[in-house]
Parts: C-alpha cells; sequence; structure tokens
C-alpha cells in the first residue's frame, strides 16, 4: 500500500508513475508512445523523485524501469535538441549530469530494472543506478555519433569505469548496441532474466538489501563511490565509515544478534 506521502508526491508527477510497496519505491518513467524518451519534464520528475527517496524515512530502495515492453529509456527527446546552440546544449548536459549524480550518490539502493532498450541517456540512467538488472530483450549503447555528437550524461565515464577503456571506446565510437548476454559478460548489468520476472527478480534482491543495516548499506554506497571520485581518498573514507558505524544502534543490534545467534532487527539508527 502506497504511504499517503507518497500518494501525495506521486500527484505531481507528470511522466512518472511510482508506486511504494514494502519499502521498495518503484518509478517507471511513463512516455511508452516516446519509447520513454527524457526530456525536461522526464528530468524535473526525476528530481522530484529524488527528493522523495531522500525525505520519506518510509522508502528504503528503489527500482527505475520504463513502460511498456519496447523500452527502459530509448535515449533523450531528440526534438528538443534542434533550438539549442552550445550554451544551452552544455546547460542541458549539465541538468543531466546533475540528476544522474544525485541517483549515483543517493544513500539509498537505485537499482535499473531494464527493460527493452537503454540508448543514450537511457544507458547514462542505467550506468548511475548502483546496479542493473536486465530482461533478456535488453539493449544497451551510446549511439550519439550517429547524430554528430556524443554522450552528454555522463556515459564516456561511467561506461569506461563499468567495462573497461577498451570495450567503451569500440562501443562509443561504433554506435553498436549490445544484448542483454554481452552486457551481462562485461559487467554492465548484473544479471539477466526474462521480461515477465524483470520486476519480481529485482525486488528479491532489494528484499535482502532491505534486510541489512542501512547506515552500513549507506556507507558501502559511499565507499565504493569514492573509488572513481578523485577528490576523495577512498581509504581514509572507509577508515571513517567504518569507525562511525560503530557508534550506531545497528552495530550493537548486528553483534549483539550475531553473538547471541539470532536474525538482527535493525533501526537504522
Amino acid at each position: 500500500m502506497l504511504s499517503s506521502f507518497s500518494q501525495i508526491q506521486s500527484m505531481s508527477y507528470t511522466t512518472l508513475l511510482a508506486a511504494l510497496e514494502n519499502g521498495i519505491y518503484t518509478i517507471t518513467i511513463n512516455r511508452p508512445d516516446k519509447l520513454n524518451a527524457l526530456n525536461r519534464d522526464v528530468f524535473t520528475d526525476l528530481n522530484l523523485a529524488l527528493d522523495e527517496i531522500a525525505a520519506n524515512p518510509d522508502i528504503k530502495s528503489v527500482i527505475i524501469t520504463g513502460a511498456g515492453p519496447k523500452a527502459f529509456v530509448a535515449g533523450a527527446d531528440i526534438s528538443e535538441f534542434n533550438a539549442l546552440d552550445k550554451n544551452q546544449a552544455m546547460a542541458l548536459a549539465k541538468r543531466g549530469q546533475d540528476t544522474f549524480a544525485r541517483i549515483e550518490q543517493s544513500t539509498k539502493p537505485i537499482v535499473a530494472a531494464v527493460n527493452g532498450f537503454a540508448l543514450g541517456g537511457g544507458c547514462e540512467l542505467a550506468m548511475s543506478c548502483h546496479f542493473r538488472i536486465a530482461s533478456d530483450n535488453a539493449k544497451f549503447g551510446q549511439p550519439e555519433v550517429n547524430l554528430g555528437l556524443i554522450p552528454g550524461y555522463g556515459g564516456t565515464q561511467r561506461l569506461v569505469q563499468l567495462i573497461g577503456k577498451g570495450r567503451a571506446m569500440a562501443l562509443l565510437m561504433s554506435a553498436a548496441l549490445m544484448d542483454a548476454a554481452t552486457a551481462k559478460q562485461t559487467g554492465l548489468v548484473n544479471e539477466v532474466t526474462t521480461q515477465e520476472e524483470l520486476i519480481t527478480y529485482t525486488r528479491g534482491i532489494l528484499e535482502q538489501i532491505n534486510s541489512k543495516a542501512p547506515l552500513a548499506v549507506a556507507g558501502c554506497i559511499k565507499t565504493a563511490n569514492a573509488v572513481f571520485d578523485e577528490s576523495t581518498d577512498g581509504y581514509a573514507l572507509e577508515i571513517a565509515e567504518f569507525g562511525n558505524a560503530f557508534d550506531t544502534d545497528d552495530r550493537k543490534e548486528g553483534v549483539a544478534a550475531f553473538l547471541e545467534k539470532r536474525k538482527a532487527v535493525f533501526s537504522g539508527k
């Protein structure tokens, strides 16, 4: 059942569907007639959703997916590009990068459930999530060079991080598409399942994560992200987060439960 908080916020979305069930907030990008292409309204709604995720204690984790059987997100809405000059294009890229950075830096797990095409901005959105589960019909790619462009929402950076420079360079320069099986082989996605089971399978993973200590999960996200942050000493951050964990009620509960051979009940404090 949706919390009242979620019902109120979700009413303000124009391009998303949102539902909260058992701590898992499922966000569906809902422009199936446009293959869920990203436009200004989608970015506005995604930022509203990220505000809700951060503020609502009932939300423990998040799934992002696309409406319909064909696409997760088939890219940016190219119709918005025609009128842009250089400065406007840079501002568009900055907004996209800032939004996807919020997803990546969320201290609550956000997982992409990729159904169908994840191209251009759609692939960039999926890569900004903490990990990705794909349906067997999913296809990934950064085809911007076909338009005389390059990725602008972080694709050149995250694709290299996830699959390595050589593979990433080949995909970026050729605009080739990668199927789900290859995406798993290269590390772009964690698991592949059927389209029918995609959300159920992803929920199962998040239900397991939601049973763990929330502050410890957040610490794992922060420290893992630091690997790719040149301004942060990841090892020093790990030491600090390890120490911080010792001051939490969840650490006391987790250790006590282990010693008493019972299941821990974490409070997120």
